[in-house]
């Protein structure tokens, strides 16, 4: 933005030197990137923020200088003499959410010629070329209070009708560029009765241009919708000064002064008679109350200031200010949209201040080691684990849709229905926050096998999101994965089943994880292939599951695959930790020998074999240290409805070497035990 040096002076009495104010006005926040001298007079070139559309003229920056400079400030004459008539005009305000406010007024016997040359300068040294008089005032008006002005030829405004509303569809307006343009339906128009006559906000139409032979002006002070200004400049590619501010905000409680000035200058040119303003205000503006503690500034700051200078510089700025208990409630002006908290109200005693006169002072910040916390010790070995076991990592967005979860058939109760919608989503087939991982590894699947991979062995550690009853939702950090191979035969690879595969991944993590107590038992996920899936429990609480994928969920992921097996696992992370020992204790090596002895038991085959496996747990001898499964069998010799399940014993004494005769006595107390609590029989 161009300001006239010579302009500004009569707005507030500065005698520092152009380079001594530009770079105050540069430690200040507006950078001065140019001055030059144009006729004895300077004209600084200032970079304004987006932020403060308030300093986009000459009275803004006279303003933002008294505050910096504590020097009163000047306002120009623009009192009006005004006819008691409004000479019929009539003003409709039909989209108040876009124009909260609109003045206007009939100005009558004028004479459009040239400008004085005093305006014409004016203009040329900002940057703005002469028109004729009227246009030229209200351009003048522009730069001098930065409220954007139209003005209307009267007598073409059809029945003296002023209406705003929204273009709606088919609409077309021939702009003062001589471009006839069609219209978005949601951009905001000025209409007479009949047609719009322009583009609210941004350019007149040329059917009410003022021309030469104009007698009658009708001239037109609002407030638009920033939001709505900048959509319609967009989709129309059209901007002008006027867009330019309106797009950034302006002051809606000073826009009448902007048209009595115009008003006064247009009276003062050509001598015309001004009728009174007709002032519709639908949505009044809303002061906002900011509270700021003066002990805050100063710690924020790292100054000593008085209380009593902060009070001094809030008042420079505010409209008004109170003090309540410990603190400073200020009101901030109508034009100054951009103080809004209290970290806005310590910019701005920053900048009153000069940021070249606060100290400095190097922060003081605790030293630490570097060293990870014990989390992320753990989280860390969680995911070397499951690299060492050949999985890769994959990282996925944290969205899904709902269909992903009709896919896997989750019931309409389970709480990962409890999803959370986004307001502003990617796309509208991504609109929910993921409340599982396994939808996520499945995209990556079916992306590997349509690209010609033969075994897929993914894992993904992320966050799921549970809406809750409070405002934030519950955030649960998971890990997933999925194992898949294709069923092609290799001499030198071990056909073993891709679940157990899995399921060894999960015992190799708790493993290395250092933690016991878990088990595997039979799980109701509508997703797992029943019988082939389990949930997974430590110490009694469910952390996850495990299964492979039901063949419904498969088919209709339309793998072009033969009945592929594909196993999938979830766990929660959280839990899991609070499973970790905080230390290991280690045990001296058994100075004794073990024995071995295998069971060969016949039970029903809908019998989980945790169950077993927890019988022998509850079954009171010393010497038992270890039990595990080393087969499973149904088949041929094998009555039907039952299964054969393979049980190997270990025994150990800490305190002598154990006889076969002491360990057959327990193992056949064992085998007798087993019998009657599993209802099973020995397999011979």
């Amino acid at each position: 933005m161009l300001i006239s040096l010579e302009w500004l002076k009569e707005f507030i009495d500065i005698e520092m030197p152009p380079h001594k104010l530009a770079e105050k006005l540069t430690m200040a926040g507006f950078e001065v990137e140019e001055i030059k001298e144009i006729n004895g007079d300077f004209i600084l070139e200032i970079n304004v923020t987006p932020n403060r559309p308030d300093c986009l003229s000459i009275l803004g920056m006279a303003r933002e200088l008294s505050i910096l400079l504590n020097i009163p400030l000047k306002l120009p004459d623009y009192k009006v003499i005004e006819e008691d008539s409004d000479g019929g005009y009539r003003i409709d305000i039909l989209a108040p959410e876009f124009c909260n406010r609109y003045t206007g007024r009939l100005i009558t016997n004028v004479k459009v010629s040239d400008s004085p040359q005093w305006l014409k300068d004016r203009l040329n040294r900002c940057g703005i070329r002469s028109i004729n008089n009227i246009v030229d005032i209200t351009n003048y008006v522009l730069l001098e209070f930065g409220h954007p002005l139209h003005a209307f030829d009267a007598d073409t405004i059809i029945n003296k009708r002023i209406k705003i509303d929204l273009a709606g569809r088919n609409n077309k307006i021939k702009t003062l560029d001589g471009i006839d343009r069609d219209l978005p339906p949601d951009a905001l128009l000025i209409w007479d009765d009949v047609r719009p006559i322009a583009v609210a906000g941004i350019m007149g139409g040329y059917e009410t241009e003022v021309k030469e032979e104009t007698k009658n002006i009708f001239l037109e002070s609002a407030h638009f919708n920033p939001i709505s200004i900048r959509r319609t400049s967009k989709k129309l590619n059209l901007r002008s000064e006027s867009s330019y501010r309106f797009e950034r905000g302006t002051d809606i409680n000073f826009l009448k002064d902007s048209l009595d000035r115009a008003t006064f200058l247009i009276s003062e040119i050509t001598g015309c008679k001004a009728l009174k303003i007709i002032d519709k205000y639908p949505v009044e503006f809303k002061y906002v109350q900011v509270k700021v503690d003066p002990s805050y500034i100063n710690r924020l700051l790292g100054t000593n200031l008085k209380e009593e200078e902060i009070k001094d510089m809030v008042k420079r700025f505010s409209r008004d200010t109170y003090e309540s208990e410990s603190y400073l409630v200020i009101t901030p002006p109508s034009f100054r949209h951009d103080i809004r908290s209290e970290n806005d109200v310590v910019e701005e005693i920053a900048r009153i201040y000069g940021y070249e006169d606060i100290p400095i002072t190097m922060p003081v910040s605790p030293m630490t080691t570097g060293r990870l916390d014990i989390r992320s010790k753990n989280l860390q070995n969680i995911k070397d684990s499951i690299r060492k076991l050949g999985y890769t990592e994959v990282i996925n967005y944290s969205f899904m849709n709902i269909s992903e979860l009709d896919m896997l058939k989750i019931p309409k109760n389970d709480r990962r229905r409890n999803t959370i919608i986004i307001s502003n989503p990617l796309s509208q087939e991504e609109n929910l926050l993921r409340t599982t991982l396994v939808p996520s590894l499945l995209k990556n699947l079916k992306y590997n096998i349509d690209r010609g991979c033969k075994e897929i062995r993914i894992y993904e550690l992320s966050r799921v999101f549970i809406k809750t009853e409070d405002v934030l939702p519950r955030e649960e950090l998971k890990i997933g994965g999925l194992l898949y191979q294709d069923r092609i035969y290799n001499l030198w690879k071990e056909d073993v089943n891709a679940f157990f595969i899995v399921k060894g991944t999960i015992e190799c993590l708790f493993k290395e994880l250092h933690i016991k107590g878990y088990t595997f038992k039979l799980t109701e996920e509508p997703f797992l292939h029943l019988g082939r899936s389990a949930d997974i429990f430590i110490s009694n609480s469910k952390v996850g599951f495990i299964g492979v994928l039901d063949p419904d969920v498969i088919e209709s992921l339309d793998i072009k695959k033969h009945r592929p097996d594909i196993v999938i696992f979830e766990m929660d992370v959280d839990q899991i930790l609070e499973h970790v020992p905080q230390r290991i204790i280690y045990s001296p090596i058994p100075k004794y020998p073990y024995i071995e002895r295998d069971i060969a038991l016949l039970v029903d085959e809908t019998l989980p074999s945790i169950e077993i496996l927890d019988a022998i747990n509850d079954f009171k001898s010393s010497i038992i240290e270890d039990v595990s499964i080393f087969d499973l069998y149904k088949g041929p010799n094998i009555p039907q409805g039952k299964k054969s399940i393979g049980l190997n014993i270990i025994y150990r004494s800490k305190d002598k070497t154990l006889t076969d005769e002491e360990v057959d006595l327990v193992h056949s107390a064992l085998v007798d035990y087993l019998i009657k609590k599993v209802n099973g029989e020995l397999r011979g």
